[in-house]
């Protein structure tokens, strides 16, 4: 990656005819002594759902504090929700009066103002089980905010070790049976369990049919980047079903730190070789600490 002249903005949601290609890409972004690096693929599907997003801006009124995001959103029914949620979550939360003196509070009702703007959408070209789940990372300075709903993920590698920063929002997840049938919903056997029989995660953006049962509720954790965190890897779960939490820190660890593009494509590349039937979307992202810290 030559990330001295790539953008540190990088957004894409593609859709073709089944393929092994890697699309990748990404940047060092100075400010925030990080640098990261993307790879999707569309693998054996027919059609390319996964979107991604990696953006970095500033905030004048907030003495030019740098924020940067990442985000990873993996559709079904289609690919036009997580292209709308790609789109749209990151500008809504760009705009949010609160992004900086109350974080998880602006996140929050980001999640659930993009939610409520797609599902009210008067014809957006979807049926009404389109949707789309959502994992992303908000960095300001040395906090690290993470959200996450249905059953992409985010790993932290900590001391070496994998770390999760999110938790899959599956049918079989006791809590979230328990939500579902309070708000009066069913969760049935399908080939694997599944909201109304039909939904194999339990929080996504869309899916109109199937609210209140399905939220946009994220689940959130707020934490603090130390100098000993080497890095985070968010992926859709075309990695996660055939590669382990401790598999892909291991993979990752045998990159260099300038290489994060090369790890994410090395990632996607071998969920394939292992069969992965899905979408395939991974963001490395490197903490290039000071070594005086």
């Amino acid at each position: 990656m030559n990330a001295g002249k790539k953008s540190p903005h990088s957004s894409s949601c593609t859709s073709k005819e089944p393929s092994s290609h890697t699309e990748s890409g990404g940047a060092y972004i100075k400010e925030s002594n990080i640098c990261y690096g993307y790879a999707k693929l569309q693998g054996k599907r027919a059609v390319m759902e996964d979107c991604h997003e990696a953006k970095s801006w500033v905030i004048p009124e907030q003495n030019n504090q740098r924020v940067v995001f990442f985000g990873v959103f993996d559709g079904h029914g289609g690919r036009k929700a997580a292209d709308y949620v790609q789109k749209h979550l990151v500008n809504n939360l760009k705009d949010h009066p609160k992004l900086l003196t109350d974080t998880k509070s602006a996140i929050r009702e980001v999640y659930l103002q993009t939610d409520e703007a797609y599902i009210n959408m008067e014809d957006n070209g979807q049926s009404r089980d389109a949707g789309s789940t959502a994992s992303t990372a908000v960095l300001v300075g040395k906090r690290l905010v993470v959200a996450n709903v249905g059953d992409s993920r985010v790993v932290l590698c900590r001391k070496g070790k994998a770390h999760p920063l999110s938790t899959d929002h599956k049918p079989s997840k006791l809590e979230e049976q328990k939500r579902i049938k309070d708000a009066g919903g069913v969760i049935m056997w399908a080939g694997t369990w599944r909201v109304g029989g039909v939904l194999a995660v339990t929080r996504a953006f869309g899916d109109k049919m199937l609210k209140p049962y399905v939220s946009a509720e994220p689940e959130i954790v707020d934490e603090i980047v130390y100098p000993s965190d080497e890095f985070l890897v968010l992926a859709s779960d075309g990695l996660w079903d055939v590669v382990s939490n401790d598999e892909a820190v291991v993979m990752v660890q045998k990159f260099p730190k300038d290489k994060p593009e090369e790890a994410a494509k090395s990632l996607t590349d071998e969920a394939y070789k292992r069969g992965s039937a899905d979408n395939i979307t991974c963001i490395v992202v490197r903490f290039l600490h000071d070594p005086k810290s």
